[in-house]
Formats: structure tokens, sequence, C-alpha cells
């Protein structure tokens, strides 16, 4: 009767990711000189995102590389968060720096589309948001712009949260 329960909670935990869209967006190829030749590792940055406005990233190291990206997969999954809409946009600007990166993020008139980088490209097409405009300005290791993208989505608020934190009603 123990394995029907595992089994069950299984599948109710592959639907519950089943409407996951996952991408790899950097793979890293690292070798270390050892006596014998060459060992390689490899590192994997994975996107997860349903589309609906949760999206999460994860970093995954191994030495194989499908090890790598499971990991990746797997952090990216306990990691999501709920990014803020307006609309199909987001609701105000935000400039954020991580690192050597820098990133700024707008919001645009609908029917504009998602005109950023290949990075926050892929972040705001996971989240679900259909019109914005991103730049990014300064280093562009992958890393750190997924990073500071985050950092910006985390960042914004909803227009009712900020009249509420100003205190005006409706």
């Amino acid at each position: 009767m123990a394995k029907y329960s595992e089994s069950k909670k299984e599948k109710d935990k592959d639907k519950a990711h089943s409407d996951l869209t996952e991408k790899v967006l950097c793979i890293n190829r690292c070798s270390k000189v050892v006596k014998g030749g060459r060992k390689f590792s490899f590192s994997a940055l994975i996107l997860v995102g349903n589309g609906k406005g949760k999206v999460g990233y994860g970093f995954g190291k191994a030495n194989e590389l499908t090890d790598a990206i499971r990991k990746g997969g797997e952090d990216a999954r306990k990691n999501m968060v709920e990014v803020v809409q307006h609309g199909t946009t987001i609701p105000h600007e935000a400039f954020v720096r991580w690192d050597g990166a820098c990133v700024l993020i707008k919001p645009a008139p609908e029917g504009a589309g998602v005109i950023a980088g290949s990075q926050s490209r892929a972040i705001f097409e996971a989240a679900g948001i259909k019109d914005v405009t991103a730049k990014s300005l300064g280093s562009s290791c992958p890393v750190n712009l997924v990073k500071a993208t985050f950092k910006a989505l985390a960042t914004l608020k909803s227009i009712d949260s900020i009249k509420a934190m100003r205190g005006m009603n409706g």
C-alpha cells in the first residue's frame, strides 16, 4: 500500500510541474588538467516558467551535462517567484545593478512585444509578460544578467500596493 501512495504523490508532483516550460539559457564547460589528461565538468543555467506570472532560475554543476541540467531544473523549480504584471506589461520601470551587469526594464504599449536581449527575453516570455522593453548595460555575463533581471522583477510593485503605501484610496 505504501508503494501506491508514493507513486500517487509522484504523479501529483508531475502534474504540478507539467505546465512549466524549461529552457537552457547557458551551458559552460570547464576543464581541469590532471595527470591522465583533461577532466571536464559542466555548469548549466536553467529557466523555468509557467507563462502566467511565475518564473524561476537555477544553476547546476556536475561532471555530466545531463546531471547539470537536471540539477539546475530542480533548483529553478525551488526558487520560483511571482512576477507583478499590469495587463500584458509591467507596472513601472526599474533599473538594477548586479555585480557588473545593469538592467533597465520599461513597460511597453500593448502590441509592442518583448524587446530585450536573449536572457531577459527568455525570462519575460517564461513569465508571460508580452509587452516590455529591456536594455542590458555593462557586463554580458549570462548568470549576472539573469540575476539582475530577477532582481528588477522583484522590485516591481502593483499600482494598488503603491496607492495603499501612499495612503490613497481608489
